[in-house]
């Protein structure tokens, strides 16, 4: 880390705190596959933890910042408080509280706080602003019917991101055809605008002493099977919590089918993101939902 960022994200912190902060030392922790991540250190023991990107991701910073304030102001399952965000030099960068993960786990505990947090609902579809999924920008406009929702705002960009990214045409063409019938699979199933956290796969939760936490959200209102379907996605999520959701609030037989529907978005912005192996994936995911709709 530079000194002039390392200046730039004391001066912010000491902004935000109203009290100063002398970086001590910093050390790298995990900042995923996106962002670089440092755990930075006060004189006076007071520890942050700073997420770092290019300069034009700033952006993407705010909007995760607003994310948290979003959740955290709901109440019902605890998220990071994000400190400062700003530029420093050729960066941009995100700090936020440190909190101590690990220990005993409570996954029961996890899955009715998830409940409780979805329970808080809007009367559309969407968010204030567009945030990002991953570092894919992810597009939020308010929309009443969900079902154009998911087709507009989820499927039909990352769709025309693959065809982009040169997709071959049978996943284009197929990823046509279930835009134009998606319809039918939301019989008799009308969901509410639940405050999802959007990107909860295994890697985006954790404990403090037993207690659950979120973090690194792509939050809007939409279905909460799209959060439930998520954490099935990549695993990490046992069956403690599954159980425990379904007991504070019971799915919907449909959600059998439709969670690949909603797990298709991530395969496919993967596909943009990284390439690789997720074609193959997402091409037996249409293949297996438009068998669905014969």
């Amino acid at each position: 880390m530079t000194p002039v960022l390392l200046a730039d994200l004391a001066a912010a912190i000491h902004l935000a705190t109203d009290r100063p902060f002398v970086c001590e030392r910093h050390s790298t922790e995990g900042g995923g596959c996106i962002n670089r991540g440092f755990a930075l250190t006060g004189a006076d023991g007071r520890r942050y933890f700073a997420k770092v990107n290019d300069a034009d991701k700033l952006d993407m910073f705010e909007a995760e910042a607003d994310g948290l304030r979003e959740l955290e102001a709901v109440g019902a399952i605890r998220v990071p408080r994000p400190i400062a965000s700003g530029r420093g030099g050729k960066a941009a960068f995100l700090v936020l509280e440190w909190l101590n993960l690990g220990g005993r786990e409570q996954p029961a505990d996890l899955g009715r706080q998830l409940a409780r947090l979805h329970r808080h609902s809007r009367t559309d579809f969407g968010w204030w602003r567009d945030n990002r999924i991953g570092s894919t920008p992810q597009h939020n406009a308010l929309l009443s019917d969900w079902v154009e929702f998911f087709r507009a705002r989820r499927l039909r960009p990352q769709l025309d991101l693959a065809r982009l990214n040169h997709a071959p045409r049978g996943l284009l063409q197929r990823g046509e055809r279930l835009l134009e019938g998606l319809e039918a699979f939301f019989p008799g199933y009308s969901p509410i605008p639940s405050l999802l956290h959007g990107d909860l796969w295994g890697g985006n939760h954790g404990y403090v002493d037993g207690v659950p936490v979120l973090f690194d959200p792509a939050p809007y209102y939409g279905d909460r099977e799209a959060d439930l379907a998520m954490t099935e996605l990549f695993g990490g999520y046992p069956e403690a919590f599954h159980a425990a959701y379904r007991e504070a609030w019971p799915l919907d037989s449909g959600y059998r089918v439709r969670k690949h529907l909603y797990n298709l978005y991530h395969v496919l912005n993967h596909f943009n993101l990284f390439g690789g192996g997720y074609v193959s994936q997402a091409e037996r995911m249409l293949g297996q939902l438009l068998a669905e709709t014969n």
